[in-house]
Parts: C-alpha cells; sequence; structure tokens
C-alpha cells in the first residue's frame, strides 16, 4: 500500500460543506491516509477566518476586555460544522477548556492553535480514523525555531504504529509543553513534515486552485497551468513571488525527495500541479515553466576604469552594503561596473549614508542611483537546452517598446532574471507570456 499524506487549507474547511467534499476526497482513496487539517478559513464574504479570531480572543484578554462574544462566534462556527455534517462529537467540553484558558492567560500561540485543533478533532470524527495531537509529534525548541531530527523521531515513534492518522497543522510544542505555532505557512509545514515523518509516497496540498500558475491571474488573465515543475524552478518562482507554498514549506520533503501534488479541493479531479525533484525537460511553450516577478527594487550602479584589476572591489562593495544592515539581491557585472539591486523598502532611509560610504571606499568614477525597478524571472528547466530563448524574450519587450534596464542569467540556465522599469511591469510580463503561450 502507498502512503499519501494530504494536507487541506483553511478554504477547504471553511464550512460543513467543505468538510464533507474533503471526507469524500479522502474516502475515494484508501492510499490516502495521515491527514493535515487548517482551521477554517472565511465561508462567506463577511465571515472572519477563525484564527484571526482567536488572536483577538487573546487580545481582547491582555487588554482586559471581555471576549464572549469573539469566542462566541468561533463556537457557534464548529457547533454548526458538527450540526451540518452530521458529526458524532461532542465539543461543548473542549471548547468550555479552551475558553477558560484563553481566559485564564494562555499564550497567543495556544489561543491561535486551537483552530486547527477542533478541526483535526471534527475531521478524525467523521472518518473514524485517529487523532494525534499535534503537540506530540512536531517540536520546537525553547526560542521558538523548529526541532526538525526531534519532530522526525517523534512522528516516527508516534506515527509508525498507526494505519492512518489525523494531525493538525499549524502548531506543535517546545521541551516544556507549551504551544508553539510556525511563523509562516504554518500547516504546509506540518504537512512536508509529516509526510517525510511517515515516509510518505506523495504528499497532496489540497486548497483553493487547481494548482501553479504559469503566471500571476492578477496580471495576465487566465493563464495557462503548469503540468510538473521541479523544486529548482519553484524556488526561483516563489522567491520572485509566486506564493501557492512557501520555501519552509517545500523543504523537508525536497530534502526527502517526495512529490508534492497541488490540488483544488473543489475541483479534485483537475490534473493539478507536480512538483517533482527532478523531471524530463519541459518541451510546452518553447520550455518555459513560469513568469514571476516583484515591484519597487533600487539599483546602485557603479563604474570605475580597471575595476576588473582591483583586488576585493566586489567584497568591498558588498561590505558597505552588509555594514548597514541591508542584504541584497543581485549583482550584475561588467568588467568596469557593477551594480546591486536591493529591494527598495531595505534601504530607506540609508541610502544617503549608504552612498557616502561606498564613495569614500571605493572612490567610483560614477556612482548612481535608479529607483521604481522590478524584476521578472523568466523560468523553465528546457530553457538551456533551447536556442534563442532569450532572444525570443528580449523580442517580445522590443515590440511593446520596454526598455531593459537589467539582465541576469545564473550559470544553471533555468531562468533569466530582467530589470524593468517598475511601471513597465505588468506590461512586459504580459508580453513576455504572449510570446510563449499565445
Amino acid at each position: 500500500m502507498s502512503t499519501i499524506v494530504s494536507k487541506f487549507g483553511g478554504t477547504s474547511l471553511a464550512d460543513a460543506d467543505q468538510f464533507k467534499k474533503v471526507a469524500a476526497i479522502i474516502k475515494s482513496d484508501a492510499n490516502r491516509r495521515f491527514i493535515v487539517p487548517s482551521a477554517p478559513g472565511r465561508s462567506k464574504a463577511h465571515d472572519h477566518k477563525i484564527t484571526d479570531l482567536l488572536y483577538l480572543c487573546h487580545s481582547h484578554v491582555t487588554q482586559s476586555l471581555p471576549f464572549d462574544d469573539v469566542f462566541g462566534h468561533v463556537a457557534e462556527r464548529y457547533k454548526g460544522i458538527v450540526a451540518d455534517a452530521n458529526v458524532k462529537i461532542e465539543l461543548g467540553p473542549k471548547l468550555k477548556e479552551i475558553r477558560t484558558r484563553i481566559k485564564g492567560g494562555a499564550s497567543s500561540d495556544y489561543a491561535a492553535s486551537r483552530g486547527e485543533y477542533l478541526s483535526g478533532m471534527i475531521l478524525a470524527a467523521m472518518l473514524d480514523i485517529p487523532f494525534v495531537d499535534a503537540a506530540e509529534v512536531v517540536r520546537f525548541r525553547e526560542g521558538g525555531k523548529l526541532d526538525s531530527d526531534a519532530t522526525q523521531k517523534a512522528m516516527e515513534k508516534r506515527l509508525g504504529p498507526l494505519e492512518r492518522a489525523v494531525v493538525p497543522g499549524f502548531y506543535g510544542s517546545k521541551p516544556d509543553g507549551e504551544i508553539c505555532v510556525f511563523t509562516r505557512g504554518g500547516s504546509d509545514v506540518t504537512g512536508a513534515l509529516l509526510a517525510r515523518g511517515v515516509d510518505a509516497d506523495v504528499y497532496e496540498n489540497w486548497t483553493d486552485v487547481s494548482g501553479l500558475r504559469m503566471a500571476d491571474p492578477r496580471v495576465v488573465p487566465n493563464p495557462e497551468r503548469i503540468d510538473t515543475v521541479t523544486y529548482r524552478e519553484l524556488r526561483e518562482l516563489s522567491y520572485m513571488g509566486a506564493t501557492v507554498l512557501h520555501d519552509e514549506a517545500v523543504f523537508p520533503v525536497r530534502q526527502a525527495g517526495i512529490p508534492v501534488h497541488i490540488r483544488n479541493t473543489n475541483k479534485p479531479r483537475d490534473p493539478g500541479t507536480r512538483i517533482l525533484h527532478e523531471a524530463a525537460p519541459n518541451d510546452r511553450f518553447g520550455g518555459l515553466s513560469g513568469i514571476a516577478g516583484k515591484r519597487d527594487f533600487t539599483v546602485l550602479a557603479i563604474e570605475k576604469a580597471l575595476m576588473n584589476q582591483e583586488l576585493g572591489f566586489g567584497r568591498r562593495v558588498l561590505d558597505v552594503v552588509a555594514s548597514h544592515g541591508i542584504s541584497y539581491e543581485h549583482t550584475p557585472t561588467g568588467i568596469d561596473s557593477l551594480s546591486v539591486v536591493i529591494d527598495s523598502e531595505q534601504i530607506e532611509g540609508k541610502l544617503d549614508s549608504v552612498l557616502k560610504d561606498l564613495r569614500a571606499q571605493l572612490n567610483p568614477d560614477v556612482l548612481e542611483v535608479f529607483p521604481n525597478m522590478a524584476l521578472i524571472a523568466v523560468v523553465g528547466r528546457g530553457m538551456a537546452h533551447r536556442p534563442g530563448v532569450a532572444a525570443r524574450v528580449f523580442a517580445a519587450l522590443a515590440d511593446d517598446r520596454i526598455n531593459v534596464r537589467m539582465i541576469d542569467q545564473g550559470s544553471s540556465e533555468i531562468n533569466i532574471i530582467l530589470g524593468v522599469e517598475t511601471r513597465d511591469f505588468e506590461r512586459a510580463v504580459r508580453a513576455i507570456y504572449n510570446a510563449f503561450v499565445e
């Protein structure tokens, strides 16, 4: 028997009907043995996410404000799910315990984690399979950093004897038993850790989209779905703005070589997107896998005669940048020129002092600042073996009269990064997309 770990996001569990869909998906394949639920998201436009309400309960307590109305909304949402889905579980005692502990000064992490905890209990009852508290198997160090080795051992010990289980996402426990939550992408991280912990064959990530898209739908109308993408390509796309999965959520399964399958709870027959360690070169759309980008960068452009003969010049540039607490994104270079690309937020309020130090340390011939830049990554594992990809990109931009201010390509040749004016960002993405897809 294969082992599939299936994680379901907040939109997948927003109400009783969604819980029923999830239960049907799980029951449709006996290999879906370990399930990771999130807290319910918004069921209707005016609803609040359960996690937001629980954080609000904690905030009210810390300010000595009544929180019964807010907690009442939480309780009613869960009672409604249990009643409408006809789940045989009595949540009253658990809700009372949670309310008492929040009122008694429990941590914000404890309060926030109870959404996933209650979702897990309901789903386990619906499926009639064991519920395993994430606090038993996800371990954090005292400082709140994940203890990966301890988590792996705890999962092997607790889950190894079980054929099936529901394990809530988003949280775990510190050595003293105190609840601790992940800072971002919490349930995704739990799902990936669980997939590694039980040596799964596949990690399914169920959400409200039918896989990754080749471009941001807010920029390109109805972009094509990506069938298959490698972890390396996903890293490039997510770094440049694609947000379906956080890097931290992918790392445990990438490390273990476990494929990820992104699927749509509301359209379970859709093929979704598969994320693999290695994949054959992509023949669709000229080898292009996807386009992603970010706005609002600042470029520091430095020129100096015989720069290439000046030992340690590049290191000294980056030392100056680092001394101001700034990290850099890219450093395109020429023989006598070097540019440093920086997120504009990082250099805000520091630009004058950085320029002063660069002049003092390097004595450049030219030092210019180009604000309002956007970066676009054109990513594809098939690009390295296909002549003319770069020409196609630049021709598309030239035809649309978009000026390319910067070009950077790594030695892996799975991406080309372009710098354009922020005002041209969306037009540039559409031009590139249309050149390959249309």
